[in-house]
């Protein structure tokens, strides 16, 4: 918007402009969190670690069809490689810092649970974890507190329990996916917002939490490996060619 010269513009239209911006921000938070609202509802059910799922054995030839059809089949097997061990990290944090630097020469992501969940479940505004026996890890309500950007490169929704117990569950931070639009779920969880929207530092470098329905079936499985293959390798290509 540029700058007005009050001197020029009547009292009056400047109120008028402010009242209708004033408006325009109230309308646009209601959407946020009504989209917000929607996306816990979307969202519902339990969900483990997607990568530890689709990257076993019986599912290779799922990973190489779309890697053969963008890379050539002498390509094809070497980036389905590529591909699985890119998320399929074990570190985040210093650990993670420590080993990757800033990046620039190539990273592991992790992008299990962390924390001692090894499932977590969403029921609309409440969401809670176990972990590998099935004990209740956390169990908080949350409610929408806006949205954050991470590191300039994602969006997603921030949520915040009142609960003074949470620790590194205060805040959950929910990017847009769901099972019906991308097959999986991204989120991180922690305790610190500042933190969470870093991309390689603090705390919560090279993490992003990925999710797969427990109860999801082969063709959902399919879909999510097919899904990666191709953004990933479409990025891919098109930084090569520029």
């Amino acid at each position: 918007m540029k700058t007005i010269t009050k001197k020029l513009v009547p009292l009056m239209l400047v109120l008028a402009l402010l009242v209708s911006c004033s408006a325009f921000g109230m309308a646009e938070a209601t959407d946020e969190a009504a989209e917000a609202a929607a996306l816990l509802e979307n969202i519902k059910g339990t969900y483990e670690p997607l990568f530890p799922v689709i990257t076993k054995p019986e599912y290779d030839q799922i990973w190489l069809d779309p890697c053969n059809a963008a890379m050539g089949e002498e390509a094809g097997p070497a980036a389905a490689e590529m591909l699985k061990a890119a998320c399929n990290g074990t570190i985040y944090g210093q650990d993670a810092i420590d080993a990757y630097g800033d990046g620039s020469n190539g990273v592991q992501f992790d992008c299990l649970f962390i924390n001692g969940v090894s499932k977590i479940t969403f029921d609309g505004t409440v969401i809670s974890g176990a972990d590998e026996n099935g004990n209740q890890v956390f169990n908080h309500e949350y409610t929408y507190v806006s949205k954050l950007l991470l590191a300039g490169m994602m969006e997603g929704y921030l949520y915040e329990t009142a609960d003074e117990d949470a620790g590194e569950f205060k805040y959950f931070y929910m990017m847009p996916d769901t099972p019906a639009t991308t097959y999986h779920l991204e989120f991180r969880y922690g305790s610190n917002v500042d933190d969470l929207a870093k991309y390689n530092e603090g705390p919560y470098a090279y993490w992003l939490a990925a999710a797969f329905p427990v109860d999801a079936d082969e063709e959902m499985i399919k879909n999510v490996i097919t899904l990666f293959c191709e953004e990933n390798l479409a990025e891919e290509q098109a930084e090569d060619a520029a």
